[in-house]
Formats: structure tokens, sequence, C-alpha cells
């Protein structure tokens, strides 16, 4: 015999779990994995060709539209898919509230902020 479930008919419905965000985080993560899976090894090769061909090279490769644009994605994708994993584990291990908050702020702000720096690159080289 089957226990009866907890859950209100709309909860069921809804598809949503305590944390009253459903499948949204796992999806994310997902979702910015796949990307980073075409991402990262496009940037890796393109970036070794590139820094053969010396200082000059390397910032022209950088300076032409499409690249500028793959790398500011390949950044924003790598610290976006950083920053939830983070939140996972900080939320996983991390027992107190304020301690908690305190480090998923942080985490956002550190991302927030180097992906400022790197975009700030990008465009000062690519200008």
């Amino acid at each position: 015999m089957t226990q009866p479930s907890l859950r209100t008919p709309l909860a069921r419905v809804r598809g949503l779990g305590p944390a009253k965000e459903g499948a949204h985080h796992f999806i994310t993560q997902r979702v910015s994995a796949l990307a980073l899976i075409v991402l990262v090894p496009w940037m890796l090769l393109s970036l070794l060709s590139a820094v053969r061909g010396g200082y000059e090279d390397a910032t022209a490769w950088i300076g032409t539209p499409f690249n500028a644009v793959l790398i500011t994605l390949t950044v924003a994708a790598s610290l976006y898919h950083m920053r939830l994993g983070m939140q996972v584990v900080i939320e996983d291990y991390i027992g107190r509230t304020t301690t908690r908050a305190v480090l998923l702020i942080l985490n956002t702000f550190v991302c927030v902020f180097l992906f400022a720096v790197a975009a700030f690159s990008v465009l000062k080289i690519a200008g």
C-alpha cells in the first residue's frame, strides 16, 4: 500500500518541491554545461592557434567581432555555471543561515565582477 502524499493537489500539478523552484536550477545548470561543451573546445583550439602567431596575431584574433562575442559568451557561460555549482555547494554544506546568505551574495558578486573585468578586457582589445 502506498502512503498518501502530503503535498497539496496544486503543488502536485505545478511539480514544485519544498524549495518552490521545481527543476529550474537543475535545467539551467545542464543548459550552461551544454553551451560549455561547445564553447570551451572552440576557445582552447582558437587560443592555441592565435597565440602561436605572437602578440599582434592574438590581439587581432580577439579584435574580430565573431571571436570577441564568442569569448564573452564563453566567459559568461563559465561564470554562470560556476555560480550555480557554488550555490549548490553553499546551500548543501553551510548550516548557519547568516553565513549561507553572505556566501551566496558574495558568490554572485564575485561572478559579476569577474564577468565585468573579462568583458571590459575583450572590449578594450577589440576596440
